[in-house]
């Protein structure tokens, strides 16, 4: 007798598929958050697993009514904190598909037509950011894990690019603004952070060469990291400046694009990202403003053998996925991962069923929108714009208030359902923070939630 679980359930599979098709229709997708706590969470779940089961209406009944209510849409216009995604239709649809095909992309021996598909999508993105055409990577599970992976190949090959003089104790020269996932990597991989003041919170070639001038530790810089629009504030260092001081040093250069540098398809930004043509690894999370799935983010190499020889990894049981085939293209070979799904699938189908002028006018919409919602608070009293935005974070101040005052503000605005925004730091001060990122954000959502302050 098959056990019952792999067997096909029709009026399961219904069940699910409606719930799925009433979450997509929702227009727009509401914000929510439970009023329930922890104690009224735990009392929703108590007893459904057990050694018995539980009827799936049941559960379903659970996760909609309880659990699903009690966290924050992501892809609500009304998501305006950290950094929100907006996945299209298409993405999310196909995102079902390879589930339910249990698929996963390790290697070309088991999943070469997904490693075809994903290579696609990457080759889209390395085009944008002027690499050559044998650039090549592969999806991981988000910036973090792709900053780790991109410094672990810059150590590895230390000795490759700079021979005698590579240092027995390598650094990595980073923004005191980078992201905090880059001086983590940094620790894993045991080499020392060194921080480079910046110029008005931009990290400029300039800027590391004064700094390097004289200092110990100068001729043990490895690696150089800049940020391709910050996760607080949107700034683009001077990709062009560090990616020639990095080609002068025989540096390997990085460039952490999570968030922004899904704004290499806009052109009327592209002119800011100029010598991201340098990197010799990059990171974007296409799962922030490429609009797919969680969890999806680009790690592209412009010499992606030297990442190969870094992160294959060799035993026994993995002798028969390493064969001599041109075409061979095993994505486990690109990151420190092994198993993986395949997570590049989603934004794949979505970038061919859309086009890419689809994405480009996406974000030019957000861009637009963002300097109006700038001007806006310009104009308002009692209201002082932070900085002129880059991208699409605006940070405000609202005059006399406090830290308390903003939050107090923001947990108002989620508890009635008006927005989702989380106040920010800035320079030390509290400021408000609007982080845009979806298509269908007018300057009249933002100025109904300004209207609240």
């Amino acid at each position: 007798m098959r056990n019952p679980m792999f067997v096909y359930d029709e009026k399961l599979a219904d069940m699910i598929f409606d719930y799925c098709r009433q979450r997509l229709s929702f227009d727009p997708v509401p914000l929510d958050y439970g009023s329930a706590g922890a104690a009224g969470l735990n009392e929703a779940v108590a007893g459904l697993i057990n050694d018995h089961g539980t009827d799936p209406q049941r559960v379903l009944d659970v996760f909609t009514q309880h659990l699903a209510e009690a966290v924050v849409s992501c892809d609500s216009p009304l998501y305006l904190s950290f950094i929100p995604a907006a996945p299209t239709k298409a993405a999310m649809l196909f995102d079902m598909v390879v589930s339910a095909s249990t698929m996963h992309g390790t290697s070309w021996l088991e999943a070469a037509g997904v490693a075809v598909a994903e290579n696609q999508a990457l080759a889209v993105i390395a085009a944008e950011a002027g690499l050559p055409e044998t650039a090549g990577g592969c999806f991981v599970s988000g910036g973090s894990a792709g900053n780790l992976s991109g410094l672990m190949v810059g150590r590895d090959t230390t000795h490759h690019r700079m021979g005698a003089k590579a240092p027995e104790r390598p650094v990595v020269a980073i923004s005191e603004e980078a992201h905090s996932s880059v001086g983590k990597a940094a620790h894993v991989l045991g080499m020392e952070s060194l921080l480079i003041p910046c110029d008005d919170h931009r990290l400029t070639g300039a800027a590391i060469r004064s700094f390097l001038d004289g200092h110990p530790r100068a001729d043990d810089v490895v690696t150089v990291v800049a940020t391709g629009g910050t996760t607080n504030a949107g700034i683009i260092d001077d990709l062009a400046g560090i990616g020639a001081l990095a080609r002068e040093r025989k540096w390997w250069f990085h460039v952490d694009g999570a968030y922004g540098c899904a704004a290499l398809f806009a052109p009327s930004v592209r002119s800011r990202f100029d010598g991201i043509e340098l990197v010799d690894s990059f990171v974007v999370d296409p799962h922030k403003w490429l609009f797919a799935p969680f969890d999806c983010a680009a790690l592209l190499y412009r010499e992606p053998h030297l990442a190969k020889a870094v992160h294959t990894q060799d035993a026994s049981y993995l002798d028969v996925m390493h064969t001599d085939a041109p075409e061979e293209w095993n994505a486990a070979d690109y990151a420190y991962h092994l198993t993986r799904r395949a997570r590049g699938l989603p934004l794949w189908f979505s970038m061919a069923v859309n086009g890419i002028d689809a994405y480009r006018e996406a974000i030019e919409t957000v861009l637009a929108v963002t300097q109006q919602v700038a001007d806006l608070i310009e104009a308002t009293e009692g209201l002082e714009l932070v900085r002129r935005p880059e991208l699409s974070v605006v940070m405000f101040r609202k005059d006399g208030w406090t830290r308390a005052d903003y939050e107090a503000w923001s947990h108002r605005l989620l508890r009635e359902q008006v927005a989702f925004v989380m106040p920010s730091t800035w320079e030390g001060e509290a400021v408000g923070r609007f982080a845009m990122l979806h298509p269908d954000l007018t300057v009249g959502m933002i100025a109904d939630i300004l209207d609240t302050m």
